[in-house]
């Protein structure tokens, strides 16, 4: 596509170079560059795209896009000079129009949340393959065609950049793909990374505090996540929870609420709990259903109800996918239960957020055993003020818990673990060991038969910021060391 043909429709200012110069992607990372690629021009949190422009060159940049419009005249360079007014809207706007516009030729779900969004998706992911449909699942866990993981080279971020993502959608459509699903993440929507996809649907699950540095406060957080309803043809929200509530009071498109309360066009309703499974009756407006799910544990019933809402919406059947939801199973590093040779019951899970944790120590509160070990941690250089209300629901429910680093980066994970240790009842059994392998380890060197340990916090994650470092580590791969240790001393 030639560079007049991508700016003709975009406010813009340019100079030098020639605008008849083919430009066959976007990229702000100048090592990333490509003979053919726009450079982008941007601010980070530790440098300036401005000192990496040379090496954008030498890599092949056919033109350099900027937001300061002092830098039009100060750059003398060979190549063009492109002024817009915002770098993040353009790149959304440019990614989707080099690779014509991939998501206008399926249909797209996007979903936010604080917590839930990957479970969700994975969920929707399922229910349309089931029912016979090509879909791609893009988010936290990594990029899946029809249940089957995806390796591509990309940014792993839950909503990714625009120059991957219209990619990736590309290759998507041209196997056939007709649905996609994606986590929008509160960072991405701020970004505006999803500005040019074309959202059929944007599902709307909760908000709890979280990523308040991030955005700056609890009301800019909000906001961010708000965005999604204004990108969307048509909205499906979780009635149940207040702040989806008010997004649907104030958008005026089409739109359907979920929950397990009243008021609401597809209510669940628990009938009965058993250790592995519970029977539920859907209420919907499309009729009624009695049927299993193969969880127990009131989120994981949001979860589901999510899912059948937003797939229904889509135009499927209720008898149809309530069918499909009894084979629904959980994605990796959610509530992943490990299994072993020592009659314990451990699981792996990503919650990191105070609903999240209470979430699932509830539910494993239903079928312990005995007694209930938790290994956790915050991570640090945000969100400092989840860490008491985590302690205290860890507390809650636990009889031991075993404080430990989780991402710590420049913060002292001593001090972390400090701040979540004020929120314990004054009997809490812990230990603090900051090495989280020993942790894992630990926990399960104590644990007796019939007991049950949660890891919680990193669930799928495949590394640990320590500092400004990331090494490799996973929880999974930890708690198979730790159990091979143990049976060999047995």
């Amino acid at each position: 596509m030639q560079l007049a043909e991508l700016l003709k429709e975009w406010p813009c200012s340019v100079k030098g170079g020639s605008i008849r110069v083919e430009v066959k992607g976007i990229e702000d990372y100048a090592q990333g560059v490509k003979e053919g690629d726009l450079f982008v021009v941007r601010k980070g949190r530790n440098s300036d795209g401005l000192k990496y422009i040379n090496i954008a060159l030498e890599n092949g940049a056919v033109g350099v896009v900027i937001e300061d419009e002092k830098q039009l005249d100060s750059l003398k360079l060979s190549v063009p000079v492109i002024w817009v007014p915002n770098v993040l809207k353009f790149m959304s706007y440019s990614a989707a129009k080099i690779n014509r516009y991939p998501a206008e030729a399926m249909q797209v779900i996007a979903i936010t949340g604080t917590n839930g969004k990957t479970t969700v998706s994975h969920f929707i992911g399922q229910l349309l393959y089931a029912l016979h449909k090509n879909v791609i699942v893009i988010g936290t866990n990594g990029i899946y065609i029809n249940g089957v993981e995806v390796h591509l080279d990309y940014e792993h971020l839950t909503t990714l950049q625009p120059k991957h993502l219209h990619k990736i959608l590309k290759v998507a459509l041209r196997k056939g793909v007709e649905y996609v699903v994606l986590e929008a993440s509160s960072m991405g929507l701020s970004k505006h990374r999803l500005d040019d996809c074309s959202i059929n649907i944007g599902v709307f699950l909760n908000l709890a505090e979280d990523h308040i540095e991030d955005h700056g406060s609890y009301e800019k957080y909000k906001a961010a996540k708000q965005l999604l309803s204004s990108l969307s043809e048509q909205l499906v929200l979780n009635g149940d929870d207040s702040f989806c509530r008010t997004v649907g009071l104030q958008a005026k498109k089409k739109k359907a609420y979920f929950g397990l309360g009243n008021r609401v066009d597809y209510q669940l309703q628990l009938l009965a709990e058993g250790l592995v499974s519970s029977t539920c009756c859907l209420q919907s407006k499309k009729g009624q259903k009695v049927f299993s799910i193969p969880f127990v544990g009131e989120h994981h019933l949001q979860n589901v109800i999510a899912a059948i809402s937003t797939v229904s919406e889509l135009g499927f059947g209720v008898e149809e996918i309530t069918e499909a939801v009894e084979k629904l199973s959980l994605p990796k590093g959610r509530l992943e239960a490990i299994e072993n040779e020592m009659n314990l019951d451990i699981y792996i899970d990503y919650a990191h957020t105070e609903a999240a944790l209470r979430a699932v120590l509830q539910t494993l509160n239903k079928t312990v055993k005995r007694n209930l070990i938790v290994v956790f941690s915050c991570g640090g250089d945000r969100d400092k003020h989840k860490r008491l209300k985590m302690g205290a629901v860890a507390s809650k429910y636990a009889d031991m818990i075993y404080l430990t680093s989780d991402n710590p980066r420049s913060e002292d994970p001593e001090q972390i673990n400090a701040q979540i240790a004020a929120g314990f009842s004054p009997k809490q059994h812990y230990e603090m060991i900051l090495d989280r392998a020993k942790a894992i380890e630990t926990a399960i060197q104590n644990a007796q038969e019939g007991d049950t340990i949660l890891i919680a916090g990193k669930g799928h994650e495949t590394t640990q910021t320590i500092g400004s470092a990331e090494i490799k580590f996973s929880d999974s791969e930890s708690v198979k060391i730790a159990l091979d240790k143990c049976t060999k001393k047995q």
